[in-house]
């Protein structure tokens, strides 16, 4: 089973520039888990991922990981999904909107 959570936003310092390090830069992180099927069937939290904890923990792990390229946010939201056993794979994608101008974002999945 897939359980996809889209659009979390984290308000982190993000940026190789000067002036990047200084401020924060909004992050949207878009997360593909593979779970188990079991909550399909019991209907109870305890047998999949509690997403409301997991996308608190991404948004502690990005505000406080102050990365300077969204590759590393990536790794880093990445190896939170997996430390959870009831994740089978995740895919993340990190997009970084107005930081060049006349792009309107950069996006890594990973």
């Amino acid at each position: 089973m897939t359980l996809r959570l889209n659009g979390i936003d984290v308000d982190c310092v993000i940026g190789e520039r000067p002036d990047e390090r200084t401020r924060l830069q909004t992050l949207r992180v878009d997360v593909e888990l593979e779970i188990p099927d079991d909550a399909a069937e019991t209907d109870s939290l305890s047998d999949t991922v509690d997403y409301a904890a997991l996308t608190e923990r991404i948004r502690a792990a990005l505000a406080s990981a102050k990365c300077r390229m969204i590759e590393r946010a990536a790794k880093v939201v990445k190896d939170i999904c997996l430390s959870d056993a009831k994740v089978r794979a995740a895919k993340v994608s990190v997009t970084k909107s107005g930081a060049v101008p006349h792009l309107e974002s950069a996006q890594v999945v990973f």
